[in-house]
């Protein structure tokens, strides 16, 4: 192993897997590094948000995921910088990984528009402890409403305001109103769950952007239904303990979730300050996924920004981060070998699909558009097929038939200490993306 070349790869996200995974069988020496010890399945924590999956459901440590891999190690370890001149990179914890290959596939953190005060108040939905911090929020909001004498700080604490309409905005939305008029509805005594106020605001003309105006239509005629307010050109501009600020208008709250934006991790910052970004701080990256001008740095996923069909970029979804990564694995799979690196990366289109709530979804296939019904057992068979792991894929195909035939979600457990009941103090900050 002391001979063979040594790949790094940080982040053990879905593009980080993939390498790893391509590199099997390979005479090369395969670290990879995450300051977490699990894989995480992004797509569905939101149902970890609203007490439908547990976090274990979704996520798997590392390791096991590699255990058959011979070639594979796993270190534990935050990247703190990267010397390209040495071909070095350096953890929290001082240790010094050298490469010979080096694959960035660190994903992205929450993007606040310069406000990034506001993420005390409006937390993202990243890792497994923003998760398990919103579901808290939601199920505390809840338990202090039935002791509120005052009936507008009740009120407060059943509204709910979700900020940004693309899937993860979109999803949570739906999956919130469900929770609370079906699932909670009976275990009250003071208040109704069902007269829960949802928001959902994007400052787009219409939710779900990337799908066709058609699919976008249904999605919000679908939460509508749900009872979920669907505001549209409406910019938030100030978030609070209490409030939050849309446009003109202030509305009392006290649950606020932040699914407008995303922002690169400080992959730039590591690799220095000639590296070309993009607005969101997304490296440039050559066709075949290489640093302009080294070769031996690669940078993945949600980290990198790279042209797609007709010149637009590949979107930050978990398939391309996975097609990226077993291509930056070809790429180093025939350097090794010494043959002719492969053609450039060609993203393949594999559609989009979102989640409305029980029995609704909608499908874009490209030709093939899905609506209904059908569109909702298309988007579950999609995702308990990428979960990682087979016990994870059961145990979830379990949760979702309870929860279909019953409306039960089995979840519900609030974690942490508990909430200041005063609106002016703030809640504790979430877990951040480094």
């Amino acid at each position: 192993m002391a001979q063979r070349p040594r790949v790094v790869i940080v982040g053990g996200g879905f593009g980080g897997l993939a390498a790893a995974r391509g590199l099997a069988g390979v005479p090369v020496e395969v670290t990879l590094v995450d300051r977490r010890n699990h894989h995480l399945f992004q797509p569905l924590l939101y149902q970890v948000a609203t007490a439908a999956l547990s976090p274990a459901q979704i996520a798997q440590p590392i390791r096991t995921v590699l255990r058959r891999q011979a070639n594979a190690s796993v270190v534990l370890g935050e990247v703190v910088a990267i010397d390209r001149a040495r071909r070095i990179v350096r953890t929290h914890d001082g240790a010094e990984l050298p490469y010979a290959h080096l694959v960035l596939a660190t994903g992205a953190s929450h993007a606040y528009f310069g406000h990034e005060e506001w993420q005390l108040f409006a937390p993202g939905l990243k890792t497994l402890d923003d998760a398990t911090a919103i579901r808290s929020r939601i199920l505390d909001a809840f338990e202090r409403a039935e002791i509120a004498a005052d009936p507008a700080e009740r009120a407060a604490l059943l509204t709910f305001v979700v900020v940004g309409g693309g899937p993860t905005g979109v999803e949570m939305a739906g999956a919130i109103a469900e929770l609370a008029r079906k699932t909670l509805a009976r275990e009250f005594r003071r208040i109704d769950p069902a007269s829960a106020r949802i928001l959902l605001v994007e400052a787009g003309p219409r939710i779900l952007p990337a799908m066709p105006p058609g699919l976008s239509a249904r999605a919000q005629a679908g939460l509508e239904r749900l009872g979920v307010e669907v505001r549209l050109g409406s910019a938030v501009t100030a978030c609070a303990a209490d409030r939050v600020a849309i446009g003109a208008e202030t509305v009392p709250c006290r649950t606020i979730v932040w699914a407008a934006g995303v922002a690169a991790s400080p992959v730039a910052r590591w690799l220095g300050g000639d590296v070309a970004v993009d607005r969101a701080g997304r490296v440039q990256v050559a066709p075949d996924l290489t640093l302009p001008g080294d070769p031996a740095v690669r940078v993945i996923g949600d980290a990198a920004t790279v042209a797609g069909p007709e010149g637009r970029p590949v979107p930050g979804v978990a398939p391309a981060a996975k097609q990226q990564g077993r291509y930056a694995a070809a790429a180093i799979r025939a350097a090794v070998a010494g043959r002719p690196a492969p053609p450039p990366f060609r993203y393949r289109d594999q559609g989009n699909l979102a989640t409305i709530g029980r029995g609704e979804a909608v499908v874009d296939l490209g030709r093939i558009r899905l609506t209904g019904m059908i569109a909702w057992w298309f988007w579950g068979i999609v995702h308990v097929f990428f979960l990682i792991d087979f016990r994870n894929r059961v145990s979830v195909s379990l949760d979702w038939l309870w929860s279909y035939l019953t409306h039960g979600r089995s979840a519900r457990l609030m974690t942490g200490p508990p909430r200041n009941a005063d609106p002016a103090t703030p809640p504790q900050p979430p877990a951040a993306e480094r």
